[in-house]
């Protein structure tokens, strides 16, 4: 199982797992979800205490990767699997993205 942290603007939003079996859930923090003036990170996440399940990575997540040429530097340079999603959004979603959210690498 590998975590990350999702953030909005510098903020603890939520929470992205990928589980052992390649599925995928988000869930967002209870101190973001009491917070009536925090936004939802996207459209694809209304801000709810559900847990958001995927076997897939989520379509949200997967476009903020980079993509042709740049995506095969990237994970050529970080020994990266083409299709290892989630290791490329740890590699590149910190400080190298476009918006107001971010990704930590949760240490397990």
């Amino acid at each position: 199982m590998r975590q990350a942290k999702i953030l909005f603007r510098t903020e603890d939003a939520g929470i992205l797992i990928q589980h052992d079996n390649g599925s995928y859930t988000f869930q967002y923090n209870e101190m973001w979800l009491a917070d009536t003036h925090k936004p939802p990170i996207s459209l694809t996440f209304p801000k709810k205490k559900r847990m958001f399940q995927s076997n897939y990575f989520f379509p949200f997540f997967f476009n903020m990767l980079p993509e042709g040429s740049n995506k095969e530097l990237i994970c050529k340079y970080n020994r990266i699997d083409l299709d290892d999603y989630f290791s490329l959004l740890m590699s590149i979603a910190k400080g190298d993205n476009i918006g107001a959210v971010s990704v930590e690498n949760i240490e397990l």
